[in-house]
């Protein structure tokens, strides 16, 4: 059994990087890099962080979201907002631009999906299997 979850484990690694790798080269912005649209894809996601919420999120170093941070600010895609308990702490927040990019960037990486998918010309059994599989591998990505 556990050869079994092994293996299915090889095999779905290996498929996602493929196809994960194949969709980050489609975005709405050539020039930034994918730890960019990961952090704007977070606050869009989550709402405000804080810089040290963010990178523990991004699995990064605090100075590492600065660095991202301020690029992001330069292009006006995010701002940083100091709290209004504590004028020591700063969260950042996706502009409207920063929020449009990102809308912008999953719609165009969903169309490429979908025209990946509908290349297949797969029935509708191999449709619905793709249906629960995303199911199941929503389920392990939250867990």
């Amino acid at each position: 059994m556990t050869e079994d979850f092994d293996a299915t484990a090889s095999e779905l690694r290996f498929a996602l990087f493929r196809l994960t790798r194949r969709l980050r080269r489609v975005r709405a912005v050539d020039a930034m890099s994918d730890a960019q649209l990961a952090a704007l894809g977070a606050l869009r996601a989550h709402g405000r962080r804080t810089i040290s919420g963010l990178a523990e999120h991004e699995r990064v170093t605090a100075p590492t979201m600065s660095a991202t941070v301020s690029g992001l600010e330069e292009l006006g895609l995010v701002r940083r907002v100091p709290d209004e308990d504590d004028r020591r702490r700063v969260h950042v927040e996706l502009t409207e631009q920063g929020e449009k990019l990102v809308i912008a960037t999953i719609r165009r990486r969903d169309e490429a999906l979908a025209e990946m998918i509908r290349e297949l010309d797969l029935d509708d059994g191999e449709l619905a299997t793709l249906r629960a599989a995303a199911a199941v591998l929503r389920k392990v990505a939250e867990s």
